[in-house]
């Protein structure tokens, strides 16, 4: 970001032209603004170094955690009002980003990749962050979504990468020289191909740790020690992400919360009969704005979206996205975006 000062007979229009950027990428830029006909001499403003018509989050294979971080500092640096924190850190110690965007008393939360090789759904919330930003700056509506009215309403917090070191393992740029890298491809069979792999790079499936009836999850599951997937860990919430995810939701009154898997194209809502009646008509609205199929009931527990209904009596959803065998390609990306973004902004609305 580049700083510049105001000169006599200057405008918002003259300096964007000057650094070639359009006028609404300024005036995002600087949203203390309140009059943007009104800037003085002396003023600083922000300038950003891209255009807000030059996309940051682009779709492509092996969308990691850098990549993710990368564009998280790019996004917040162009629109201001981004908000980012952390929620913990990994067992290979890397910070777990959190984002919120938007105003309101209302506060609603989305998170993906609990799974390692679902990483596509990391891109999908991180586009939907980048979409709804530019929206509302620019004073755009989503179809016949009002966005500003929706960020003026709603708190949206986004965890987009809930198992950063599974991902990276997924994509090959964990260090092979590494102890942990050893032990992971041991628990992985002595293979090095890691697509299949879901769990954390400890081999602890990340959505079977949470106190929502574990140790019956642990009967199904029949895992005993860790493995690419399925092994609920020696505890409920052994492991700094769950736990991470945790200490972040009950720090918080989400009235309602998402997360976002591969594949399916259904929506799981309901869970041991504490969903409330409201999920209900929720979920209406969520298989019309997508075409997904809704499921009330599976046998499982132990996932964050079963703790989350179980103990705060509030819609809980996860969103299996896309069709075929994981980690499904990016080339699927656009045609998942056109079915899931209606379930972004109708959990903002509800």
């Amino acid at each position: 970001m580049t700083k510049h000062i105001v000169i006599e007979g200057e405008s918002l229009y003259i300096i964007a032209q000057k650094y070639g950027i359009s006028l609404s990428s300024l005036i995002a830029a600087n949203p203390d603004i309140k009059n943007p006909d009104l800037i003085v001499p002396g003023q600083v403003l922000n300038v950003p170094k891209k255009s807000l018509e030059t996309p940051i989050v682009i779709p492509r294979e092996n969308y990691g955690y850098h990549e993710m971080v990368n564009d998280l500092e790019a996004l917040q640096e162009f629109y201001p009002f981004i908000q980012m924190d952390s929620i913990g850190s990994t067992v290979m110690c890397r910070s777990i980003p959190v984002i919120r965007i938007g105003q309101g008393q209302k506060e609603v939360h989305y998170n993906a990749s609990f799974h390692a090789n679902e990483w596509i759904t990391t891109l999908l919330l991180m586009k939907f962050l980048e979409v709804y930003a530019k929206a509302y700056v620019s004073g755009n509506n989503i179809g016949y979504f009002n966005i500003k009215t929706l960020f003026e309403s709603t708190s949206l917090y986004l965890v987009p990468m809930v198992n950063p070191d599974g991902v990276q393992l997924v994509h090959g740029k964990i260090d092979t020289e590494s102890q942990i890298y050893a032990e992971a491809v041991r628990i992985n069979g002595e293979s090095q191909d890691f697509s299949g792999w879901k769990a954390n790079i400890r081999g602890v499936d990340l959505n079977d740790q949470f106190p929502a009836n574990w140790e019956t999850e642990v009967s199904r599951r029949g895992a005993t020690q860790p493995a690419p997937r399925d092994y609920p860990g020696p505890a409920p919430l052994s492991e700094p992400e769950t736990r991470a995810m945790a200490e972040f939701t009950q720090a918080h009154n989400f009235r309602l919360v998402s997360a976002f898997h591969t594949q399916g194209e259904e929506i799981y809502w309901g869970y041991q009969g504490f969903e409330p009646m409201e999920s209900q008509e929720i979920i209406q609205r969520f298989v019309e704005v997508s075409g997904y199929e809704e499921i009330r009931y599976v046998e499982s527990d132990a996932g964050y979206k079963d703790w989350f209904i179980q103990d705060w009596k509030c819609p809980g959803f996860t969103v299996e996205c896309g069709q075929g065998v994981n980690p499904l390609p990016v080339s699927q990306f656009w045609e998942i975006w056109g079915k899931v973004i209606g379930i972004f902004l109708m959990g903002l609305h509800v």
